[in-house]
This record gives C-alpha cells, sequence and structure tokens, in this order.
C-alpha cells in the first residue's frame, strides 16, 4: 500500500519480532550457561515455535491487508481489458510477505521431528530478508530524489540483516549476532514508520520537499539515531535480562541453604548437595 499504513504494518511487524529477539536470546545465553538446562531447552523449543506461528499468521494478515483493502489488486495480476499490470506495488509487498510466512512454516516444521537439516530455519529468514531487500532496490525507480535516499537507507538494515542471518546458519547460537540482528530488526521497525511520516505526514502536517539536498542530509543523520536508538534499547533488555537471571539464581541459592538448614543432623547428605552445587557453578 503506497501510503502511511502500508509502511506503518511491516514496520510494527518488525519491531515486534526485533523487542522479542532483544529478549529471548540474552535469556537463553544465560540460560545455556548453567548445567542441567535441559528443561529450559524444551521451554525455548515452544517458545520458537509459537514465534514460527506468529510469523506466519503476521505474513498472512501483510498479504490480506495488500490484496484486499479497497483500492487493492484483489488477487489480479493483469488487467486483461487494458493490458496492464494491475497495483504491482501491492504485488511487491505480497512477495515480501510470502516469504517471511514461508519461513514462519519452516519454523514450525523444525520443531517436530521430521530430521530438517539444522540451519534450515536461519537460511529460509535469511533468503526472506534479502528477498525483501531485492524487492526494495527496485522499488523507487524514477522517484524524487528524497523518496529514493529514504528507501535505500533502509536497505542498509536490511541486507545487513540477511548477512548477519546467513552466518547465523554456520555460527548457530552465537549471542553477538543474534543481537546484532535484533538491533536491526528494531531499525527496520522504526525506519518503516519513519519513511510513512516523512513521504505521507499526518495531522496536515508539511510535506516534505523531496528535492531538497538538506533534507537528504537531515534523514541520513535520522537514520543515524534511530540505530542508536535501537542499540540501547538492546543493551538496556540485555542488561535487565542478567540482572533477572542473577537474582533468581540467587533466590534459588538461599531456599537450597535454608533446607540445608532445616536438615543439620543429616550431615552427609548435605555435604553431598552442596558439592553438587559447587560443580553446577
Amino acid at each position: 500500500m503506497a501510503n502511511f499504513k502500508g509502511h506503518a504494518l511491516p514496520g510494527s511487524f518488525f519491531l515486534v519480532f526485533g523487542l522479542w529477539w532483544s529478549v529471548k536470546y540474552p535469556l537463553k545465553y544465560f540460560n545455556s550457561r548453567n548445567k542441567g538446562k535441559c528443561r529450559s531447552n524444551k521451554c525455548f523449543k515452544r517458545l520458537e515455535l509459537i514465534e514460527g506461528i506468529m510469523k506466519a499468521v503476521f505474513s498472512l494478515i501483510g498479504i490480506l491487508a495488500e490484496q484486499f483493502v479497497p483500492d487493492g489488486p484483489h488477487m489480479h495480476l493483469v488487467d486483461s481489458d487494458e493490458h496492464s499490470w494491475v497495483k504491482l506495488m501491492n504485488w511487491q509487498h505480497t512477495t515480501m510477505y510470502f516469504f517471511f510466512g514461508l519461513s514462519g512454516v519452516v519454523d514450525i516444521l523444525t520443531y517436530f521431528p521430521l530430521n530438517i537439516p539444522q540451519g534450515l530455519d536461519r537460511l529460509s529468514l535469511a533468503l526472506a530478508v534479502f528477498i525483501e531487500g531485492l524487492l526494495f532496490y527496485f522499488h523507487v525507480q524514477n522517484r524524487p530524489p528524497l523518496d529514493q535516499h529514504i528507501h535505500s537507507l533502509l536497505l542498509i538494515a536490511v541486507f545487513g540483516g540477511s548477512i548477519g542471518i546467513m552466518i547465523e546458519v554456520f555460527l548457530r547460537d552465537n549471542i553477538v549476532l543474534e543481537m546484532f540482528r535484533s538491533s536491526l530488526a528494531i531499525l527496520q521497525g522504526s525506519w518503516f514508520w519513519q519513511i510513512g511520516f516523512v513521504l505521507y505526514p499526518l495531522g496536515g502536517a508539511p510535506e516534505w520537499d523531496e528535492k531538497d539536498h538538506e533534507n537528504i542530509m537531515f534523514i541520513t543523520m535520522c537514520f543515524c539515531w534511530h540505530y542508536a536508538v535501537s542499540l540501547i534499547i538492546i543493551s538496556m533488555n540485555y542488561t535487565l535480562v542478567y540482572w533477572c537471571v542473577r537474582r533468581n539464581k540467587g533466590v534459588a541459592g538461599d531456599v537450597t541453604i535454608g533446607i540445608r538448614k532445616l536438615n543439620p543432623n543429616n550431615h552427609g547428605e548435605a555435604q553431598a548437595a552442596l558439592l553438587a552445587a559447587s560443580d553446577e557453578e
């Protein structure tokens, strides 16, 4: 959709997943550093299943929104009467959503014992992000300079994310790559919203001069600010998760010590439990 809603919708999707990843991966990372984590691994597998379902559902919502809005193509690609294409911009967005939905389906299938190769989920996501970049690269040809520039900045986040996710295929569970992906997803989400505000001002706001070079300079600087905010967000979430995990671990340790104190006569069992606890740490 060539309007504000058409940019706000994918922007919201990317923000949701970027914020979720910025909490999920630090939690998974700190949990993996503790021994005896089988139960937690099963929990994370379920979360990844839910994530895949959400990805597929969001993609379906995007496809339906692009196709069946009042001025949408309604699944018609060619106008046979006028021998012309029908709403190719909506079809491009639909194609983008389709590949993200396919990535969600792969996430769902990896949850079940189907002997799917490890890393296929990351590969499908990397391809979806790459397709997004490919579509947007040819999305703004012959448009005003500001329109072209603001979309080309989006491509930095898109192709950067695709490369990072592709590396994850071979370096799985790497917290640095996962947080890098989270930061670029948040950047994509906030920048989609920024594009909507610039190209389709709300509330009677003045329109931008799309040929003014100073506007292009400001938008470039604004893009850097967006990424700075993204980095601050993932840093805060990482720190909050760290302190929550550490605090819960301390509470669990206090409970264990209290139980030992309630059984002072059973010196042998208390000593064995203490040695086992020291080994886990």
